[in-house]
């Protein structure tokens, strides 16, 4: 905490009079709320089956313009990627996070793919990184900041890909966060939510894609190995 805060929040206490037992109960009183009203807010749209919930994030993922393919088993990614680019006239070139759960893939069935590990900087096309979550009630991703998982990744090129696990797709935001904490025990510098590509209605009030971030956003949802993804959830 900064110390001009600190002077500020000080001069708040006084003001107010408390001594340090009022203080320690009022905040008992603010966590005991917090704990009991949590579940209050969670809508119940996703709290579904585990396979409704992935039916329900790729329907709101599509609605706001990401792509989905969904695949069976990492060794599936190198061959989805490759192709979602060639159909999006993109170089064969992508930064990718430097994630050790990516490196089950089998990167070198798709020789043509040049591929680097990294951040992203200016002259970079396409970046790939891996989520943390996803969120079914709205088509959202969870992106946990690391040294493994560059933010710039996300944000920088004008194409993004994602890989998201389908056993990672939970009901809430609460739920998303909840999972990071379980595995982690702590927060990172940044949880990013991403919810489809960057988008602006400010010109014109006509939507432009790409304003403020990626143009495109592609997500890669892999079921375990040996699992097969119905028809219907199939890239376009």
């Amino acid at each position: 905490m900064s110390d001009s805060r600190t002077v500020l929040l000080d001069r708040v206490k006084r003001a107010l009079g408390r001594t340090p037992e009022e203080d320690a109960r009022a905040s008992e009183r603010v966590a005991t709320w917090a704990r009991e009203s949590r579940a209050a807010f969670v809508p119940a749209r996703g709290q579904l089956t585990p396979e409704d919930r992935i039916g329900l994030f790729i329907e709101y993922a599509r609605a706001v313009q990401t792509e989905v393919e969904r695949v069976s088993g990492p060794d599936a990614i190198p061959a989805v990627v490759s192709r979602y680019l060639r159909r999006q006239n993109l170089p064969q070139k992508l930064v990718m996070a430097p994630e050790p759960a990516l490196d089950e893939a089998d990167w070198s069935s798709q020789p043509l793919l040049r591929i680097t590990r990294g951040t992203a900087d200016d002259s970079d096309q396409t970046g790939l990184t891996l989520a943390t979550a996803g969120v079914a009630e709205t088509g959202t991703l969870l992106i946990a900041s690391g040294s493994e998982r560059p933010t710039l990744l996300a944000y920088l090129p004008e194409t993004c890909i994602v890989v998201l696990a389908t056993d990672r797709i939970v009901g809430s935001y609460e739920q998303a966060i909840q999972l990071h904490l379980d595995e982690t025990g702590d927060l990172p510098r940044s949880l990013n939510f991403i919810t489809g590509p960057s988008r602006t209605g400010d010109i014109a009030q006509k939507l432009e894609l790409g304003a403020h971030g990626p143009r495109r956003l592609f997500v890669v949802l892999v079921d375990p190995e040996g699992s097969a993804p119905g028809p219907a959830d199939r890239g376009p």
